[in-house]
């Protein structure tokens, strides 16, 4: 009988502890940051530049980018739907990274970047596809909580700060790409957080996945 309960409870926590991990809602979404831990998260260089600060990843310090090595999709996504809460402090640059894999240091070489910025010296604003199709207009302020979405299907982009579509990008492109711009592509791969500069304060919470049919 002690073998018995100890196997229903043992049975009871992976259950628990998956539902945790995964954290799967009726809509589709997926959580892939639990507010309270980076777990499921990596980042090589300058990792004093993340840290959890009241359920929200604090992005304060020098260049780094924090990678998404959870066990949701292993941790490579083709097709979905992106989606964050996200405030900037004044001056602040930061970004998403999309299709990209873990590099131990360096700005990440794969992938596209979607651009946080809405009042650093950089024009290029919050949404930019950064460098491919750059958004000029500020349409959120700092110290204020927004969404940024993100849709990759096929290969098309598609950029959304709280419900306006800022970019709807198809890539054709490719062939046109200077030669430091040739892996932003669509592939597949993970995506990743960036700390730009010791002066950039960004935070992210509610960060959430939905896998898309490939």
């Amino acid at each position: 009988m002690k073998k018995t309960i100890n196997l229903f409870a043992a049975l009871l926590f992976l259950a628990v502890l998956g539902s945790f991990v995964s954290a799967p809602k009726q809509d589709g979404w997926i959580s892939i940051f639990d507010g309270k831990s980076l777990n499921g998260w990596k980042v090589g260089e300058n990792a004093g530049s993340f840290s959890v600060v009241d359920g929200a990843i604090q992005v304060a310090g020098p260049r780094a980018h924090l990678f998404y090595e959870g066990p949701i999709k292993n941790h490579m996504f083709k097709n979905f739907e992106f989606r964050a809460q996200v405030m900037t402090k004044p001056g602040a640059n930061s970004g998403i990274y999309i299709h990209t894999d873990y590099q131990e240091k360096g700005w990440p070489s794969k992938g596209y970047e979607i651009q946080v910025n809405n009042s650093h010296t950089d024009w290029k604003r919050t949404g930019s596809l950064y460098d491919i199709q750059d958004v000029k207009e500020t349409y959120v302020k700092d110290n204020e909580w927004y969404t940024e979405y993100i849709r990759v299907e096929g290969k098309r982009i598609t950029v959304k700060i709280n419900d306006k579509t800022v970019v709807d990008y198809e890539e054709t492109d490719i062939d046109k790409r200077s030669a430091d711009h040739l892996n932003r592509i669509l592939s597949s791969g993970t995506f990743a957080l960036q700390a730009h500069d010791p002066k950039s304060v960004v935070l992210f919470k509610d960060i959430q996945v939905k896998p898309l049919t490939e």
